[in-house]
């Protein structure tokens, strides 16, 4: 834009001021001039955002694997529920009689969401994953304090999302990690040494960060509950068993579900997101206010419940991401979601059987939604897991999550979602397994790449420490 600027050009036609000057509105109240500011044409500014746009990538363009994310596609049909006219012009502060259908939505998500967990109870005021974590433990502290110790420590596997600590901390706990055993799943033996009455709760992750579904969880929940402790789950990873298993049958007593995850809503950029909690039933009297009631005359949200933890969201939660949950879980129905599951663990597992040997397949424990690789195969060619990731933009696709889980030491993480057909599989395979080849025969073509994007490999270090965010008129560096 910069490049393009001519003096004098203008992008709009402003009607000349025939009001009071400027004194008379008072110095305050006008702008300064913007040095150095572009000068275009208003067709120039948006041929300009327009080339900017079809830099972007996104799942509606081609698969986005990103392992932990669950970057699936979101069908357009949810979209135009959402935009509905009475659920997009809702108001959060109308009067209950006026947004009845927005309440059912949200009491039947929440009654789907029971079906679907297992769990009694569900709050769908957090507006994601990590707000529901914090949720969940600050009404784990809340229980125990009702019974006159709210304990001391939260126990977190090293196959943990990494939020989860930070969730414990923020609710006035200390962490202890539990180590992994060689199949990637929880050492009982270390949870059973640890586990004694300053124990709060133990935050799983179900499937954990590798993908591995934990076999032993029914007797985890019951060293747990012996104790006196609960059981988290982190339900990020519930597209790997939704209509399969259900956590709360498990022994599970409070987790979170990511709708933008599992039921396919927008995903990315910061938001949206929602992050709804379920409880069992010893927990639902600490869930978050106002809750969805039904009473004589229809819906209503009550806030007449004395042991709640309170607000943790203002009014009710993202409503948009409420339809279009409940959308997508009714356009499925029950076997559809079971399908969903099994095509997302189907499609690992491809993946995982085309690429095993040719890159390091760290844990031999059977992957469910997502499979985790390593570049010790690399290694000796001297090309890592970055140069993957960046080569792979090179062939058109999107990388992998990289260097998570941290027990994995240069971690590929690989999620293709059920959303993805047999040749856009086939099409990443080949070319993950043509950069393995070209790390054999040629490495720097590798270690240098990207070579087709517009932009180069960044300094991601200088891009981390110090961003530039935006522009700035006072210095030519930062122009440039």
């Amino acid at each position: 834009m910069f490049e393009k600027s001519v003096a004098g050009k203008r992008g709009c036609d402003v009607p000349l001021w025939d009001g009071p000057n400027g004194e008379a509105l008072g110095s305050g109240y006008l702008r300064d001039e913007i040095p150095g500011f572009p000068e275009l044409s208003e067709r120039e500014v948006v041929r300009h955002f327009t080339r900017l746009s079809k830099l972007n990538y996104a799942n509606d363009e081609g698969p986005y694997p990103l392992g932990s994310c669950t970057m699936k596609y979101n069908p357009k049909v949810n979209e135009k529920v959402a935009r509905l006219e009475g659920f997009a012009e809702a108001h959060p502060l109308l009067p209950p009689e006026a947004a009845q259908g927005c309440l059912q939505v949200m009491a039947d998500l929440e009654s789907y969401l029971c079906e679907i967990t297992g769990m009694d109870a569900y709050t769908l005021q957090p507006a994601a994953g990590a707000q529901g974590e914090f949720t969940g433990i600050k009404m784990v502290r809340a229980y125990h304090e009702s019974r006159g110790n709210p304990r001391r420590v939260v126990l977190i596997p090293d196959s943990a999302h990494g939020t989860n600590p930070a969730s414990a901390h923020l609710c006035g706990y200390r962490v202890e990690q539990i180590a992994s055993d060689e199949r990637g799943c929880v050492h009982l033996g270390f949870l059973k040494e640890r586990m004694r009455d300053d124990v709060a709760v133990l935050m799983l992750t179900n499937p954990n960060t590798l993908g591995v579904f934990e076999p032993e969880i029914g007797e985890i929940c019951r060293v747990l509950h012996q104790g006196g402790g609960l059981v988290y789950l982190d339900g990020a990873n519930l597209n790997a068993f939704v209509g399969v298993a259900r956590p709360g049958d498990m022994g599970v007593d409070v987790m979170h579900t990511n709708l933008h995850k599992t039921f396919s809503t927008p995903h990315g950029g910061g938001g949206p997101g929602s992050g709804p909690v379920g409880v069992k039933e010893t927990l639902a009297r600490f869930l978050p206010v106002p809750r969805v009631i039904r009473h004589e005359k229809g819906w209503r949200l009550s806030s007449d419940f004395q042991e709640s933890i309170g607000k943790v969201h203002s009014f009710n939660g993202n409503f948009g991401m409420h339809a279009r949950a409940a959308a997508y879980i009714l356009a499925n129905g029950a076997q559809g979601l079971r399908e969903i599951a099994e095509s997302a663990v189907l499609n690992a597992n491809y993946l995982r059987k085309r690429l095993e040997g040719v890159y390091h397949l760290p844990y031999d424990s059977p992957s469910l939604h997502e499979v985790i690789f390593s570049d010790k195969h690399l290694e000796k060619h001297g090309v890592k897991t970055l140069d993957v990731a960046k080569r792979l933009m090179d062939y058109g696709f999107h990388p992998p999550t990289i260097y998570f889980p941290l027990i994995v030491k240069g971690a590929l993480m690989i999620e293709p979602t059920e959303s993805e057909g047999i040749e856009d599989l086939d099409a990443f395979v080949d070319a993950m397994l043509r950069i393995a080849k070209e790390a054999e025969d040629d490495p720097e073509v590798v270690r240098s790449a990207p070579h087709t994007t517009p932009v180069g490999r960044l300094d991601e270090a200088a891009a981390a420490r110090r961003p530039v965010l935006r522009w700035s008129p006072h210095t030519e560096k930062s122009r440039s």
